[in-house]
């Protein structure tokens, strides 16, 4: 069992470019499994990694999702100069930008536990607690994944969307820090369409501090899967 991380700081980095990033790390991770299979006599670890990064401006359509939920046309994602990519995570359309702390958790969950739904509570779990830090109540949804805020007036704060196969996992999270919400405003986000979306600076009513959020986010996550970061 290996629960040792391997943490990788992108900063501002083009969606295509992490996606293809994350994609070769978890494609080593899935065959390096393949092969401990057929050969067990030659066995070798799987590493897990956590990639942290913001986006420049990009709609991202969930395999599940629906086109309808963009409410832009190609011309319109052209003059307003965002990105948009169909991807191959669970979900329907969300935002990245700048201001967002998007997390890629590529783990092997051999190390962890076999259970998919365990391993998204667990991300909720650790957003809710870094809000909770910064005097925000936060809680789930049953029917939605993500974490939401504002009991009487639910408001969507981290977005959750990820892919596994033989239990790696990729994708992850879109947690709303400084966040430009009005980008949300051009699409149906996660295809909900009676729920608003919210930030930490939108509840606070301050400018956050980007890496301090980000230390918070990274203790909690270590604390709900025990893992360590590699130095």
């Amino acid at each position: 069992m290996n629960r040792a991380v391997n943490l990788h700081e992108l900063g501002s980095i083009d969606y295509k470019q992490c996606w293809d990033y994350q994609t070769r790390l978890f494609e080593a991770t899935v065959q390096q499994k393949i092969k401990n299979r057929k050969n067990p006599d030659l066995c070798k670890g799987t590493e897990n990694h956590l990639i942290f990064c913001e986006h420049p401006h990009v709609y991202t359509l969930g395999k599940s999702g629906l086109e309808d939920n963009l409410l832009l046309s190609k011309s319109d994602l052209k003059e307003k100069k965002i990105d948009f990519y169909p991807i191959n995570r669970g979900g329907d359309i969300t935002y990245h930008g700048p201001g967002q702390w998007v997390v890629y958790p590529i783990f092997d969950l051999d190390h962890f536990f076999t259970d998919i739904h365990k391993y998204l509570r667990y991300l909720e779990e650790a957003v809710i607690k870094t809000i909770a830090d910064y005097g925000i109540l936060g809680y789930r949804i049953e029917e939605f994944t993500g974490v939401w805020v504002g009991e009487e007036n639910p408001r969507k704060i981290c977005a959750l969307g990820v892919k596994s196969s033989r239990w790696v996992t990729m994708h992850g999270i879109g947690f709303n820090v400084n966040t430009d919400l009005s980008y949300f405003n051009h699409i149906i986000p996660c295809g909900i369409e009676d729920k608003a979306v919210t930030s930490m600076r939108n509840e606070l009513g301050r400018k956050m501090d980007m890496s301090e959020v980000k230390e918070r986010l990274i203790y909690h996550l270590s604390s709900q899967f025990q893992f360590t970061l590699n130095s």
